[in-house]
């Protein structure tokens, strides 16, 4: 990892540039994705409230181009160089974690279970006897995943319910996959 190290209005003392050095470092050891560091020492003689305040601002750059920022002011640099890289290590931490967490979201499974019992292949709709007794009505457009010539009397599929004009009719018609087919 490249490191480079200034200061202004400021004479970099070896302490202080020890201190980056080390913080950097232990940054690494956690980080292992770090691919460019900056530490910038600034005294600013024209702070608003309080004369001569020393500031450090650190800078990392990760891999893929993700640059994170921390500056902080303090009375001594000493100080100032322990807040900005504790608070770098912060902002480390939550991207990791925030890199870390994946979501799988899988598709829902419809929740009715029943066979094709009608096919109209012309009028490109059926009906599907349900589990437990009915008749519901669905269309091709409703079809997910299959295809209308795929299917046959006797085909099992699962399926979303709502009412329609003329009675109940399918939203979604799909094959069961094979974990909803084990239940």
């Amino acid at each position: 990892m490249k490191l480079e190290i200034e200061s202004r209005n400021v004479a970099m003392t070896p302490r202080w540039k020890a201190e980056i050095e080390f913080r950097m470092g232990s940054l690494m050891q956690k980080h292992e994705n770090l691919i460019h560091g900056r530490v910038t020492l600034t005294k600013n003689r024209h702070h608003k409230k309080l004369a001569n305040v020393a500031e450090a601002l650190v800078v990392v750059t990760l891999s893929g181009r993700h640059t994170l920022t921390a500056r902080k002011e303090n009375k001594t640099f000493e100080e100032a160089i322990r807040a900005a890289f504790d608070a770098v290590g912060i902002e480390l931490r939550k991207y990791r974690d925030k890199r870390a967490k994946t979501e799988v979201r899988l598709s829902s499974v419809p929740p009715h279970r029943g066979v094709i019992s009608k096919l109209f292949p012309k009028g490109r709709y059926g009906f599907i006897l349900k589990e437990g007794g009915g008749e519901v009505y669905f269309h091709a457009n409703a079809l997910q995943g299959l295809t209308f010539k795929r299917l046959e009397d006797g085909t099992e599929v699962v399926f979303g319910l709502e009412d329609g004009k003329k009675g109940p009719q399918a939203t979604v018609v799909t094959l069961p996959s094979p974990i909803a087919k084990a239940l």
